[in-house]
């Protein structure tokens, strides 16, 4: 009886350590199962960010689905920029497929084997050729991109500037944009305007790039890559413009809390649109007797200390001119739509539309408040 009750238990004993053998064969199986379904998410995920840049050139041929689209470029220089990301791209792909096929030849041809002796393959030391290879071609591979990019940045750099070309200066604040156009007599803020420029008659757009405080950067993809502007150092860029619209750029140099919302808007226009808003820009400021009370509220505070309106006592420079105000579509550096709520808002506690911002919350009474919005809405 002991001796079965022993052999039970050691029956029983065995038999737990079966069920439990059994545990760990399910467990592993489906271990293996998930890692076998995350490697397929990895590789779908891998196959899926390789194929974005066909994608991109795969779409539509005005490629307009993205305001910022780096493939659709419209002027020479972003043309240029194209044609060095292709063929780096290309060079690269070229490599990957090399290297991964290479990978797959040998996880395959040289997996283990249920008749493996378990030795170590023959090994390659002091080979002349192998290291040439790997030292050679990586170089030249090198030596390739590099003269490739150098070539494409002189030719950009240095080309010629043509007597019709628009002289504009750009300067970056934190965190607005300011335009100058010292051969048109024109200031403006946040919203570049320029002409279409014919292929047979080009109008390139030529511009200084200064910066009043801290490093920006000036970067609308679809029209040209990105240049810095840095204090005591100007910077230049320069494009062409062949088809009409908007086309939307970011300061793309962290410069203080709202970098992010220091938008560019560029409006490319028609030979005569353009010559039409040069003419309005450069009107004085506009105002009826009806907003008097405005005008006085905001000639008498600290607003003339930053800002500039033509025609009036208001000639600050810190912040944007207001002259020609509600022509813009946006205010704030293109953080939010030019109306009379937002404006208002703004002017009541910027903060609210943009934190971080150098504009002052003025502290003004409602009635002071509703006079100042009127009379900034007559600036056209």
């Amino acid at each position: 009886m002991e001796k079965a009750e022993a052999n039970g238990l050691t029956l029983y004993v065995f038999e737990a350590q079966g069920a439990r053998r059994s545990m760990w064969a399910r467990w592993a199986t489906s271990t293996g199962t998930r890692r076998c379904r995350a490697r397929m998410r990895f590789a779908v995920q891998v196959i899926v960010f390789l194929c974005l840049p066909v994608v991109a050139l795969a779409a539509p041929a005005d490629r307009s689905f993205s305001p910022t689209n780096i493939f659709a470029p419209v002027s020479t220089p972003a043309h240029s920029i194209l044609g060095l990301s292709l063929f780096v791209l290309a060079v690269t792909a070229t490599i990957f497929g090399i290297v991964f096929s290479l990978l797959m030849y040998c996880v395959v041809r040289f997996a283990k084997r249920a008749d493996d002796d378990g030795r170590e393959p023959p090994q390659v030391y002091g080979s002349n050729q192998v290291e040439l290879a790997w030292t050679v071609i990586p170089v030249l591979i090198t030596v390739v991109l590099f003269m490739a990019t150098a070539r494409v940045i002189a030719s950009i750099q240095k080309a010629a500037q043509p007597a019709n070309a628009i002289q504009v200066i750009a300067i970056g604040h934190q965190f607005w944009w300011e335009y100058r156009y010292p051969g048109l007599k024109v200031v403006t803020a946040n919203e570049l305007h320029v002409p279409v420029s014919d292929p047979a008659h080009p109008t390139p757009i030529f511009i200084s790039l200064l910066s009043a405080d801290t490093d920006h950067s000036f970067w609308v993809p679809r029209l040209a890559g990105k240049t810095d502007l840095i204090p005591n150092h100007p910077n230049t860029m320069w494009f062409d413009p062949q088809q009409t619209g908007l086309y939307l750029g970011q300061c793309a140099q962290y410069c203080g809390t709202q970098h992010a919302k220091m938008l560019l808007r560029v409006y490319v226009q028609s030979g005569q649109e353009f010559n039409d808003w040069i003419e309005e820009q450069s009107q004085p400021a506009q105002a009826s007797a009806a907003v008097s009370e405005g005008r006085r509220i905001f000639e008498t505070t600290a607003c003339i200390n930053c800002h500039a309106v033509a025609g009036t006592a208001a000639d600050g420079r810190f912040g944007p001119d207001l002259t020609h105000l509600m022509s813009r579509d946006t205010i704030a550096s293109g953080v939010a739509p030019n109306t009379a709520e937002n404006l208002r808002l703004w002017i009541q506690n910027p903060d609210a539309i943009k934190p971080g911002s150098k504009m002052p919350a003025m502290g003004l009474s409602d009635p002071d408040l509703d006079a100042v919005t009127l009379y900034l809405e007559t600036l056209r």
